[in-house]
């Protein structure tokens, strides 16, 4: 009998597909595989008769995967099994950002009065906002989810370019022919009124978004980064925000140094949290 172990919730559904006269789930402490989500394993001291570890998510920077390799670990993950709660989440970010709906509940929730109707109604112009149609889109990475955006914010009427230098053939046959190529990161950001980045954090990745990054974008964009944390620079983009050079910042990732920025529109890392994608 092999032993797995599981960390975070994994969706019954998956475990049940696990043959019981073969396997079972967290009897021992010297597994034979583990299947995680965000259980960070770099501090893990690896038993010798670990086989393989499986990741239910696409990206592997909790897994210390060169180690791994070393000692003969297997390391899988699941490309593509949220990608489309995740642009789903990214769509909504666009609109949030494009309209200040959030700002807009806020504020109701903390009126009172008898002629409350009448007191939103004469005060509503303050979250005026724009429209995303006609709008240019970036997008840097045409992975399992930014293809997903890229397709479905052209049928939002936005003008889309998508740049990926590493673009596989089977992302290429389902981008929507409307979706335009670009061929350097330059092409792709100038003239972007939004950029989304959907990228896995790697030695060419991480720190990505860093000050030589933001110049070439246009002033007064709005930056989306559902991807990871790692792949910003800080301190560059908070600078960006006082200078100008970007309207908002919108990501999934609780840093202290934008939770409360006022440029800042900050999600809990939400992109998996569906029922669907779980499963």
């Amino acid at each position: 009998m092999k032993d797995i172990h599981t960390f975070n919730r994994i969706a019954p559904e998956g475990l049940q597909l696990l043959n019981k006269e073969e396997f079972v789930l967290n009897e021992g402490y010297d597994p034979d595989a583990i299947i995680l989500r965000s259980k960070d394993l770099h501090t893990m001291a690896f038993n010798d008769s670990l086989l393989a570890i499986a990741r239910a998510g696409a990206g592997v920077n909790n897994i210390p995967v060169e180690a791994c390799s070393e000692n003969g670990i297997v390391v899988f993950n699941t490309p593509g099994a949220n990608a489309n709660a995740v642009k789903e989440l990214v769509l909504a970010a666009l609109v949030m950002s494009a309209r200040p709906i959030y700002q807009g509940l806020r504020w109701v929730e903390h009126m009172e009065g008898d002629n409350l109707p009448e007191i939103v109604e004469a005060n509503k112009k303050q979250f005026a906002g724009t429209e995303l149609a006609g709008k240019r889109l970036a997008v840097i990475g045409l992975g399992a989810i930014g293809s997903l955006v890229a397709n479905d914010a052209y049928h939002l009427n936005m003008d889309v370019i998508g740049y990926d230098p590493y673009v596989s053939v089977e992302t290429a046959w389902n981008m929507s022919s409307r979706v335009k190529k670009a061929n350097s990161l330059q092409e792709v950001l100038r003239d972007a009124d939004y950029v989304t980045v959907h990228v896995p954090v790697n030695d060419h990745t991480e720190g990505l978004v860093n000050a030589d990054f933001l110049h070439q974008m246009k002033p007064g964009a709005v930056l989306l980064n559902f991807s990871r944390d790692g792949i910003i620079v800080r301190d560059d983009i908070l600078t960006a925000l006082s200078n100008g050079t970007l309207d908002k910042y919108v990501a999934d990732f609780a840093d202290e140094a934008f939770v409360r920025h006022p440029k800042a529109l900050i999600f809990p890392h939400l992109g998996a949290s569906t029922d669907e994608a779980e499963v």
